[in-house]
């Protein structure tokens, strides 16, 4: 009975240390990782094909709006005298005829004298006029002592009407009391700035400040500054684009009026003028906008403007080879614009119709030049 259990045990023993050495193989063993041949490449890129279209070449002069000067009237106080209300505002509407502002003036009074005196000397001069032509048909008076005393009646009469049209020109009636008078607006339009106060002295108009501008904006200029080089494609009654930075949507074309014919002696440029009819209001004085000139037809290709990449001066986009690599593509570009909510660029040359090129990723790319 010895001898089997030994055995037994032996046995029992063999097998627990060939378990022992075979564990540790078995816990070496796993899934060995994928290769970087095997792994996703390119990732976050996206590629399109692009093609070919016909774009005009633009100059783009910078400009700005303003009221044409001949709709434009600063309104001065026609008399010495204190502001006593003021009844516009900047950016107003008024209406010819309106009251701009009220204004108080001891000026009226010796207006007012100047033509009671006149109106006295008239009644004098009359008077012995009459008495004149008596005695001259009673030969008392000579012809030429009559003929001076007509000449006096005369000036008289003028010195009266004078005196008449100065009390109207400042805005009252001959035989009025007031010392006030209203300001009125001459023309129809926006009240473009205010230069006084409620309270505010106002002096002569020899010396005054401007107490209202108005400007009719039914029409107005957009003006910008062209070089020198650009005259040739600068033609009178050339159709233009205008862009309005504060419409972006808002499409706008006109005619070029006028090119300056005077230089800017210190930047070297010529005034551009376009007219524009502007019923509505739309544009207001002093906003910026852009004169858009057509020039020559050109053919372009249009690019998202993530495919195109800037490093220094050099600007290149990546074009796939037939590796599946990328290469790097020198192009010229023109202008940036934006396209239903998405911002594009326009490449002047460098690329062929129909051929692919990354749109998205590309800073993520290395060229095969760098490999």
């Amino acid at each position: 009975m010895k001898a089997p259990l030994k055995t037994l045990m032996t046995r029992t023993e063999s097998l627990l240390l060939l378990s022992l050495l075979v564990a540790p193989l078995t816990a070496c063993k796993h899934t060995p990782p994928p290769s970087p041949k095997d792994q996703p490449t390119n990732v976050g890129v996206e590629t399109t094909v692009v093609h070919s279209q016909q774009g005009t070449d633009y100059l783009e002069v910078p400009a700005h709006v303003t009221a044409d000067p001949s709709h434009v009237v600063h309104i001065y106080p026609p008399l010495s005298g204190r502001i006593l209300g003021l009844h516009v505002l900047p950016g107003q509407e008024v209406k010819k005829g309106d009251a701009i502002a009220q204004l108080q003036s001891n000026d009226i009074a010796v207006a007012r004298a100047d033509f009671e005196k006149a109106k006295i000397e008239v009644l004098r001069a009359d008077r012995a006029l009459t008495r004149g032509k008596i005695l001259l048909q009673h030969e008392v008076l000579s012809q030429a002592d009559y003929y001076e005393m007509e000449a006096t009646d005369q000036t008289a009469h003028s010195e009266l009407e004078r005196a008449r049209q100065h009390i109207h020109e400042l805005g009252f009636a001959e035989d009025g009391v007031s010392d006030e008078v209203a300001l009125r607006a001459p023309i129809s339009g926006v009240v473009l700035d205010i230069g006084t106060a409620n309270g505010e002295m106002q002096r002569s108009l020899d010396n005054a400040t401007t107490i209202a501008t108005i400007a009719n904006i039914d029409t107005v200029w957009i003006v910008g500054d062209v070089f020198e080089r650009d005259l040739e494609t600068l033609k009178s009654n050339r159709e233009v684009e205008i862009h309005v930075p504060a419409y972006p949507d808002l499409k706008l074309t006109g005619r070029i009026a006028n090119v300056g014919d005077a230089l800017d002696p210190n930047t070297h440029t010529l005034k551009l003028r376009v007219v524009l009819a502007n019923p509505k209001h739309t544009l207001k004085s002093d906003m910026f906008a852009t004169i858009r000139v057509p020039g020559a037809v050109r053919t372009t290709f249009i690019l998202p403007a993530t495919a195109v990449l800037h490093e220094g001066e050099k600007t290149y986009v990546f074009v796939p080879n037939a590796s599946g690599k990328f290469d790097e593509r020198i192009v010229t570009v023109g202008r940036s614009f934006d396209s239903a909510g998405v911002k594009n660029i326009e490449v002047l040359s460098g690329l062929n119709d129909g051929e692919k090129i990354v749109s998205v990723g590309g800073a993520l790319l290395r060229p095969t030049s760098g490999d």
